[in-house]
Protein backbone atom coordinates (compact mmCIF):
# COMPACT_ATOMS: atom_id res chain seq x y z
CA UNK A 1 0.00 0.00 0.00
CA UNK A 2 1.35 3.41 -0.99
CA UNK A 3 1.41 6.01 1.78
CA UNK A 4 2.79 9.49 1.10
CA UNK A 5 3.98 11.87 3.79
CA UNK A 6 3.80 15.62 3.25
CA UNK A 7 4.71 18.43 5.59
CA UNK A 8 5.72 22.02 6.15
CA UNK A 9 5.47 24.72 8.84
CA UNK A 10 5.09 22.21 11.68
CA UNK A 11 2.25 20.35 9.93
CA UNK A 12 2.66 16.76 8.75
CA UNK A 13 0.12 14.52 7.03
CA UNK A 14 0.15 10.93 5.83
CA UNK A 15 -1.98 10.17 2.77
CA UNK A 16 -2.98 6.69 1.56
CA UNK A 17 -3.89 5.92 -2.04
CA UNK A 18 -6.22 3.17 -0.75
CA UNK A 19 -9.43 5.16 -0.34
CA UNK A 20 -7.72 8.53 -0.88
CA UNK A 21 -7.48 8.78 2.90
CA UNK A 22 -5.80 11.12 5.33
CA UNK A 23 -4.33 8.65 7.79
CA UNK A 24 -3.05 11.34 10.13
CA UNK A 25 -2.55 15.08 10.48
CA UNK A 26 -0.19 16.33 13.18
CA UNK A 27 0.80 19.81 14.29
CA UNK A 28 3.92 20.51 16.32
CA UNK A 29 3.84 23.93 18.02
CA UNK A 30 6.59 24.60 20.54
CA UNK A 31 7.86 20.99 20.35
CA UNK A 32 4.49 19.51 21.39
CA UNK A 33 3.01 17.09 18.84
CA UNK A 34 -0.79 17.37 18.61
CA UNK A 35 -3.23 15.34 16.45
CA UNK A 36 -5.59 17.52 14.41
CA UNK A 37 -7.40 14.48 12.98
CA UNK A 38 -7.92 11.13 14.65
CA UNK A 39 -4.76 9.12 13.82
CA UNK A 40 -5.36 5.83 12.03
CA UNK A 41 -4.03 2.77 13.87
CA UNK A 42 -1.65 2.00 11.00
CA UNK A 43 -0.96 2.38 7.30
CA UNK A 44 -3.31 -0.52 6.49
CA UNK A 45 -6.33 1.21 8.07
CA UNK A 46 -9.51 1.46 6.02
CA UNK A 47 -11.64 4.57 5.66
CA UNK A 48 -13.71 3.94 8.79
CA UNK A 49 -10.55 3.87 10.92
CA UNK A 50 -8.87 6.80 9.15
CA UNK A 51 -8.54 10.49 9.93
CA UNK A 52 -10.57 11.63 6.90
CA UNK A 53 -12.02 10.24 3.69
CA UNK A 54 -13.61 11.76 0.55
CA UNK A 55 -17.31 11.77 -0.36
CA UNK A 56 -17.64 11.49 -4.15
CA UNK A 57 -19.69 11.54 -6.41
CA UNK A 58 -21.86 12.59 -3.43
CA UNK A 59 -22.14 11.91 0.29
CA UNK A 60 -24.48 10.01 2.59
CA UNK A 61 -27.53 8.02 1.46
CA UNK A 62 -30.42 8.08 -1.03
CA UNK A 63 -33.82 6.96 0.28
CA UNK A 64 -34.78 3.52 -1.06
CA UNK A 65 -31.62 3.64 -3.22
CA UNK A 66 -33.70 5.22 -6.00
CA UNK A 67 -34.22 8.62 -7.62
CA UNK A 68 -35.67 10.19 -10.74
CA UNK A 69 -33.84 12.74 -12.85
CA UNK A 70 -34.68 14.19 -16.27
CA UNK A 71 -37.54 11.74 -16.65
CA UNK A 72 -35.45 8.64 -15.98
CA UNK A 73 -35.43 6.25 -13.01
CA UNK A 74 -32.10 5.37 -11.40
CA UNK A 75 -31.17 2.78 -8.80
CA UNK A 76 -28.21 2.05 -6.54
CA UNK A 77 -27.02 -1.16 -4.91
CA UNK A 78 -25.51 -1.32 -1.39
CA UNK A 79 -21.71 -0.97 -1.29
CA UNK A 80 -21.12 -2.17 2.28
CA UNK A 81 -22.09 -5.34 4.15
CA UNK A 82 -23.62 -3.44 7.09
CA UNK A 83 -25.80 -0.75 5.47
CA UNK A 84 -28.67 -1.46 3.04
CA UNK A 85 -27.91 1.82 1.25
CA UNK A 86 -25.33 2.78 -1.32
CA UNK A 87 -23.16 4.93 0.95
CA UNK A 88 -20.80 7.87 0.27
CA UNK A 89 -19.98 6.89 -3.33
CA UNK A 90 -16.85 5.00 -4.37
CA UNK A 91 -13.97 7.32 -3.51
CA UNK A 92 -13.53 6.05 0.05
CA UNK A 93 -13.30 2.44 -1.21
CA UNK A 94 -11.29 3.06 -4.41
CA UNK A 95 -7.63 2.70 -5.25
CA UNK A 96 -6.40 6.15 -6.24
CA UNK A 97 -3.34 6.90 -8.40
CA UNK A 98 -0.65 9.46 -7.63
CA UNK A 99 -0.90 12.24 -10.23
CA UNK A 100 1.64 14.62 -8.67
CA UNK A 101 3.70 14.66 -5.49
CA UNK A 102 6.12 16.98 -3.69
CA UNK A 103 7.36 17.48 -0.15
CA UNK A 104 4.36 19.63 0.74
CA UNK A 105 1.57 18.43 -1.60
CA UNK A 106 0.15 15.35 -3.29
CA UNK A 107 -2.57 14.98 -5.92
CA UNK A 108 -4.49 11.74 -6.41
CA UNK A 109 -6.94 10.63 -9.10
CA UNK A 110 -9.26 7.76 -9.92
CA UNK A 111 -11.88 6.85 -12.51
CA UNK A 112 -15.16 5.03 -11.99
CA UNK A 113 -17.30 3.30 -14.64
CA UNK A 114 -21.06 3.01 -14.16
CA UNK A 115 -22.45 -0.37 -13.29
CA UNK A 116 -21.29 -2.06 -10.11
CA UNK A 117 -24.40 -0.76 -8.37
CA UNK A 118 -24.42 2.87 -9.54
CA UNK A 119 -25.39 4.79 -12.69
CA UNK A 120 -22.46 7.22 -12.25
CA UNK A 121 -19.42 7.31 -14.50
CA UNK A 122 -16.91 9.93 -13.44
CA UNK A 123 -13.32 10.86 -12.69
CA UNK A 124 -12.18 12.42 -9.43
CA UNK A 125 -9.10 14.29 -8.29
CA UNK A 126 -8.08 15.04 -4.74
CA UNK A 127 -5.24 17.34 -3.68
CA UNK A 128 -3.72 17.68 -0.23
CA UNK A 129 -1.26 20.44 0.54
CA UNK A 130 0.45 22.08 3.49
CA UNK A 131 0.77 25.79 2.79
CA UNK A 132 0.97 29.00 4.83
CA UNK A 133 0.40 27.14 8.09
CA UNK A 134 -2.74 25.36 6.85
CA UNK A 135 -3.74 21.93 5.60
CA UNK A 136 -5.79 22.35 2.41
CA UNK A 137 -8.01 19.66 0.91
CA UNK A 138 -9.33 20.06 -2.63
CA UNK A 139 -11.73 17.65 -4.31
CA UNK A 140 -13.04 17.66 -7.89
CA UNK A 141 -15.38 15.40 -9.83
CA UNK A 142 -16.02 15.33 -13.60
CA UNK A 143 -19.08 13.69 -15.14
CA UNK A 144 -17.74 11.18 -17.69
CA UNK A 145 -21.17 9.76 -18.47
CA UNK A 146 -23.38 10.32 -21.52
CA UNK A 147 -26.10 12.22 -19.65
CA UNK A 148 -26.40 14.84 -16.92
CA UNK A 149 -26.63 13.59 -13.32
CA UNK A 150 -26.68 15.27 -9.87
CA UNK A 151 -23.24 15.37 -8.24
CA UNK A 152 -21.96 16.49 -4.87
CA UNK A 153 -18.75 16.59 -2.84
CA UNK A 154 -17.67 16.40 0.75
CA UNK A 155 -15.27 14.97 3.31
CA UNK A 156 -15.75 12.78 6.35
CA UNK A 157 -13.11 13.92 8.89
CA UNK A 158 -12.77 12.39 12.36
CA UNK A 159 -11.62 14.96 14.91
CA UNK A 160 -10.16 14.13 18.33
CA UNK A 161 -12.63 14.68 21.16
CA UNK A 162 -11.40 15.44 24.66
CA UNK A 163 -13.70 16.04 27.66
CA UNK A 164 -13.51 19.83 27.15
CA UNK A 165 -13.69 19.93 23.34
CA UNK A 166 -16.03 22.54 21.88
CA UNK A 167 -17.36 23.07 18.37
CA UNK A 168 -18.45 26.35 16.77
CA UNK A 169 -20.28 25.85 13.44
CA UNK A 170 -23.19 28.22 12.72
CA UNK A 171 -26.05 26.78 10.67
CA UNK A 172 -29.71 27.65 10.06
CA UNK A 173 -31.60 24.33 10.22
CA UNK A 174 -31.23 20.82 11.60
CA UNK A 175 -32.36 17.60 9.92
CA UNK A 176 -33.90 14.93 12.12
CA UNK A 177 -32.91 11.29 11.68
CA UNK A 178 -35.33 8.46 10.91
CA UNK A 179 -34.96 4.71 10.56
CA UNK A 180 -32.16 3.53 8.30
CA UNK A 181 -29.86 6.44 9.22
CA UNK A 182 -31.85 8.59 6.78
CA UNK A 183 -32.79 12.27 7.12
CA UNK A 184 -36.30 13.12 8.28
CA UNK A 185 -37.35 16.77 8.32
CA UNK A 186 -35.71 20.17 8.66
CA UNK A 187 -36.52 21.72 12.06
CA UNK A 188 -35.13 24.32 14.43
CA UNK A 189 -31.77 23.31 15.86
CA UNK A 190 -32.06 21.57 19.27
CA UNK A 191 -30.24 23.41 22.03
CA UNK A 192 -27.68 20.70 22.80
CA UNK A 193 -26.44 20.67 19.18
CA UNK A 194 -26.80 24.38 18.46
CA UNK A 195 -23.22 25.19 17.52
CA UNK A 196 -23.89 28.82 16.65
CA UNK A 197 -21.89 29.43 19.84
CA UNK A 198 -19.04 27.20 21.07
CA UNK A 199 -20.53 24.09 22.66
CA UNK A 200 -19.35 20.68 23.79
CA UNK A 201 -20.55 17.60 21.92
CA UNK A 202 -23.58 15.98 23.59
CA UNK A 203 -23.34 12.65 25.42
CA UNK A 204 -25.72 10.93 23.02
CA UNK A 205 -26.00 9.58 19.50
CA UNK A 206 -25.83 12.36 16.87
CA UNK A 207 -26.12 11.64 13.14
CA UNK A 208 -27.68 14.72 11.63
CA UNK A 209 -27.37 17.18 8.79
CA UNK A 210 -27.10 20.93 9.34
CA UNK A 211 -28.53 23.10 6.58
CA UNK A 212 -27.03 26.42 5.50
CA UNK A 213 -23.79 26.04 7.39
CA UNK A 214 -21.80 29.29 7.35
CA UNK A 215 -18.71 27.60 5.86
CA UNK A 216 -16.66 28.35 8.96
CA UNK A 217 -16.09 26.16 12.00
CA UNK A 218 -13.81 26.17 15.01
CA UNK A 219 -12.77 23.29 17.24
CA UNK A 220 -11.13 24.09 20.58
CA UNK A 221 -9.21 21.61 22.71
CA UNK A 222 -8.68 23.55 25.98
CA UNK A 223 -6.66 20.75 27.62
CA UNK A 224 -4.18 21.00 24.77
CA UNK A 225 -4.29 24.77 24.42
CA UNK A 226 -5.06 24.31 20.73
CA UNK A 227 -7.65 25.37 18.17
CA UNK A 228 -8.45 24.26 14.63
CA UNK A 229 -10.28 26.62 12.27
CA UNK A 230 -12.06 25.31 9.17
CA UNK A 231 -12.81 27.60 6.23
CA UNK A 232 -14.73 26.06 3.33
CA UNK A 233 -15.44 27.33 -0.17
CA UNK A 234 -19.03 28.58 -0.68
CA UNK A 235 -19.79 25.30 -2.45
CA UNK A 236 -19.94 23.60 0.95
CA UNK A 237 -23.20 25.07 2.27
CA UNK A 238 -24.12 22.17 4.52
CA UNK A 239 -22.50 19.94 7.12
CA UNK A 240 -23.08 16.69 8.95
CA UNK A 241 -22.27 15.99 12.61
CA UNK A 242 -21.71 12.47 13.92
CA UNK A 243 -21.16 11.35 17.50
CA UNK A 244 -21.18 7.58 17.89
CA UNK A 245 -22.32 5.50 20.86
CA UNK A 246 -21.58 2.03 22.24
CA UNK A 247 -24.78 0.58 20.78
CA UNK A 248 -23.44 1.31 17.28
CA UNK A 249 -19.76 0.82 18.12
CA UNK A 250 -19.03 -1.13 21.35
CA UNK A 251 -15.44 0.18 21.30
CA UNK A 252 -16.45 3.86 21.19
CA UNK A 253 -14.78 5.85 23.98
CA UNK A 254 -15.92 9.41 23.15
CA UNK A 255 -12.48 10.04 21.72
CA UNK A 256 -13.61 11.37 18.34
CA UNK A 257 -16.49 13.10 16.55
CA UNK A 258 -17.14 13.92 12.91
CA UNK A 259 -17.88 17.27 11.34
CA UNK A 260 -18.41 16.72 7.62
CA UNK A 261 -18.43 19.64 5.16
CA UNK A 262 -20.81 18.80 2.30
CA UNK A 263 -22.02 20.57 -0.82
CA UNK A 264 -25.52 19.13 -0.43
CA UNK A 265 -28.05 17.67 1.97
CA UNK A 266 -28.36 13.95 2.56
CA UNK A 267 -30.89 12.36 0.18
CA UNK A 268 -30.64 15.48 -1.99
CA UNK A 269 -31.59 13.37 -5.02
CA UNK A 270 -35.15 13.25 -3.66
CA UNK A 271 -35.41 16.81 -2.32
CA UNK A 272 -36.65 19.99 -4.03
CA UNK A 273 -33.80 21.68 -5.86
CA UNK A 274 -31.74 18.51 -5.41
CA UNK A 275 -30.78 19.62 -1.91
CA UNK A 276 -27.72 21.44 -3.20
CA UNK A 277 -26.52 18.72 -5.59
CA UNK A 278 -25.32 20.11 -8.93
CA UNK A 279 -26.55 18.68 -12.22
CA UNK A 280 -23.35 18.21 -14.20
CA UNK A 281 -23.49 17.84 -17.95
CA UNK A 282 -21.10 15.35 -19.60
CA UNK A 283 -17.48 16.50 -19.11
CA UNK A 284 -18.55 19.21 -16.63
CA UNK A 285 -16.59 19.49 -13.35
CA UNK A 286 -17.48 20.39 -9.77
CA UNK A 287 -14.67 21.34 -7.37
CA UNK A 288 -14.10 22.90 -3.96
CA UNK A 289 -11.64 23.24 -1.09
CA UNK A 290 -11.55 23.27 2.69
CA UNK A 291 -8.72 24.84 4.67
CA UNK A 292 -7.79 23.65 8.17
CA UNK A 293 -5.63 26.04 10.17
CA UNK A 294 -4.31 25.25 13.68
CA UNK A 295 -3.43 27.86 16.27
CA UNK A 296 -2.77 28.14 19.99
CA UNK A 297 -5.67 29.19 22.16
CA UNK A 298 -5.47 32.77 23.40
CA UNK A 299 -4.21 32.94 26.97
Amino acid sequence: MTVIAIGNDGLTARISIAGGLVLSLWWTPEDVRLPLLRPAPGDEADALASGCYPLVPFGNRVRNNTFQFDGRDYRFEPNTAWDPHYLHGEGWQADWSVAESSESAVELSFHHIEGEGTPYRYSARQRFSVEDGSFVLTLAVTNQGDAALPFGLGWHPYFPMTPETTLLAPARKYWTEVEGWLPGNAVDIPEDVDFRAPRGLPHRWVNNGFEDWSGEARIDWPERGARLTLAADPLFRHAFVFVSDTAFDPAFQRDYFCFEPMSHLANGHNLPGLGGLRALQPNETLAGSVRMTPSLLPE
